[in-house]
């Protein structure tokens, strides 16, 4: 069986932290063929490249300043401190094109990709232009970026955002699946790259604390094909999500957690889609009436 976690530095390759599902990724996946994901570590006046291929990309910067150049055309990428300090400019490059990341100051910096075949153009999407959704309610509340959704991006085939939890909260929630192409489901894989940090809370982790910033992510199996993930995150983790019902993404009291998620499968039409857990899906309704966490948004976004 294919294995669906990857700690920080098991999915490594050469210059990049993770390197999984990419048309130049050395570590093959069984069953994995829609979605990729690198994840690089950038000091001071260093570069990274990407060859042309047949995919389309997507750079996320998580921490720092960027020049991404595609082809020849160069782009500036303002950045961010880290993932919780809101949304950040990131570039779609299309397909078939050269990218070449470079940062003065150093930082991290992410790019999802999906194999295409129609091409569309170079985008840059702002920080300002970044859709931010206050999604949930009480403790399931969530900070989604929908930078990367059909709503607000031409793109082939991927659908990407990401997504912060304040500590103690559930994301990923009521736990759903897009796992086959029906009326009202797409068939989607899913790729959750993690960071985690200590919450900002009175009487927190002070000096000397041996703080250990952790989530958690569950998948299960929704039909014959097997599959029970109950794994343990921290910055810098990755879990594929190649079927069955997934959720929660459980932010522990304490830490606050992020995800990017990359989904991409190979229906025709290009849309989020799901189906709730009919044993869980009535936790929607019992939002109505609750507040959304008064800690949202992280990073003072402009929801819209």
């Amino acid at each position: 069986m294919a294995d669906w976690v990857y700690p920080l530095g098991s999915a490594a390759d050469g210059c990049w932290d993770v390197s999984l599902g990419t048309a130049d990724s050395t570590l093959v996946v069984d069953g994995w063929a829609h979605t990729g994901l690198k994840v690089a570590s950038l000091a001071p006046e260093s570069v990274v490249e990407l060859p042309p291929a047949d995919e389309e990309r997507i750079v996320i910067p998580l921490s720092g300043a960027f020049t991404v150049t595609v082809t020849d055309d160069e782009h500036h990428l303002a950045g961010r401190r880290d993932v919780f300090s809101g949304p950040t400019d990131v570039l779609y490059s299309g397909t078939g094109k050269a990218v070449r990341i470079s940062s003065r100051q150093g930082g991290r910096i992410a790019v999802a990709t999906a194999p295409a075949k129609v091409h569309y153009p170079t985008r840059l999407i702002t920080a300002a232009e970044t859709p931010v959704e206050l999604r949930g309610a009480g403790s399931c509340s969530r900070q989604v970026h929908n930078f990367g959704t059909p709503a607000a991006l031409e793109a082939d085939r991927f659908i990407v955002c990401e997504v912060i939890t304040p500590a103690g909260n559930w994301s990923s929630y009521p736990p759903h699946k897009h796992d086959e192409e029906t009326d009202g489901e797409t068939h989607l894989e899913e790729i959750y790259y993690f960071e985690t940090r200590v919450a900002d809370v009175p009487g927190g982790a002070g000096p000397g604390a041996k703080a250990d910033a952790i989530g958690y992510q569950r998948v299960y199996a929704s039909d014959e094909r097997a599959i029970d993930v109950a794994a343990e995150v921290r910055t810098g983790d990755v879990v594929l999500v190649p079927y069955g019902w997934h959720g929660p993404a459980m932010a522990a009291p304490g830490y606050d957690l992020y995800y990017l998620n990359v989904m991409a499968g190979p229906g025709r039409v290009r849309d989020w889609l799901i189906s709730d857990d009919p044993h869980h899906g009535w936790v929607r309704q019992s939002w109505e009436g609750q507040e959304v966490d008064a800690r949202l948004p992280f990073g003072a976004a402009r929801v819209s």
